[in-house]
């Protein structure tokens, strides 16, 4: 299961681009529960990769899709 193409693809999906964004919670909705963690995990891995964008808030981590990049995202989960 590539985790990393399933995050992309939902915020994708939903249009969770630039100023839209989404708490991190929400990307691991829909998973097993015992994958949540390595959810987690991919979703750092894409925000160092510059996939993702991070808005750190007072009640959690958003994020949401670079728009520089979207290009190279719709490749990735093959849009």
């Amino acid at each position: 299961m590539d985790l990393k193409k399933i995050i992309l693809r939902k915020l994708h999906r939903l249009r969770i681009i630039g100023g839209k964004h989404t708490a991190v919670e929400h990307l691991t909705s829909g998973l097993p529960k015992h994958i949540a963690g390595e959810a987690k995990k991919a979703v750092d891995d894409l925000i160092k990769e510059g996939l993702i964008l991070k808005k750190p808030t007072s009640y959690g981590l958003q994020v949401s899709l670079n728009p520089e990049k979207i290009k190279e995202i719709e490749e990735i989960i093959g849009n």
